[in-house]
């Protein structure tokens, strides 16, 4: 199994990317079993386009044959795109290693509700106000065993974010 995942500066002891398509550099890791094979980094050559950067970056994963995308958060584009890929979209932060291994492990999964970036919401303060800063809602219901999951999950991620802060 090979996993993407959106880092800054690359490799297993840096941080998840809070953000997928105009993250700094992909790192690939090559998976057999519950054992991290090998490594590699990849530039993001899009991270600095004027538009598309997460249609284009996820096609660049698709292209080198990941099975498993990680990151902070995906737009709706991207997302679109793994989707529609069959490549599994895992929203997470943390060290890259340690991300991996709790997925490895079962302790983090992919969802179809991932944490969507620019599609909805507040707009970074350059919107209206009108989307009330409310996340998206899933294009079809989700199993109540499944969306329990998913919020406990979300809940734990909000947790950790305060942590840093403090």
């Amino acid at each position: 199994m090979k996993i993407a995942v959106a880092t800054m500066n690359g490799g297993l002891e840096d941080n998840v990317s809070p953000m997928f398509g105009r993250c700094g550099n992909f790192t690939f890791v090559d998976v057999e079993g519950k054992d991290i094979k090998n490594t590699t980094v990849e530039q993001n050559q899009f991270a600095g386009a004027v538009g598309g950067a997460g249609i284009q970056a996820a096609q660049f994963i698709i292209n080198k044959g990941a099975d498993v995308v990680i990151a902070g958060n995906f737009g709706p584009n991207a997302a679109s795109v793994f989707s529609q890929s069959k490549i599994k979209i895992v929203s997470a932060q943390g060290n890259v290693k340690d991300v991996v291994t709790k997925y490895l492990n079962g302790e983090i999964q992919s969802s179809p509700q991932t944490m969507l970036g620019m599609g909805r919401g507040m707009g970074r303060g350059m919107g209206r106000g009108r989307g009330m800063g409310f996340a998206q809602q899933p294009m079809y219901p989700m199993p109540k065993e499944q969306d329990i999951s998913a919020l406990e999950k979300r809940m734990k991620q909000i947790e950790q974010q305060l942590d840093q802060i403090k």
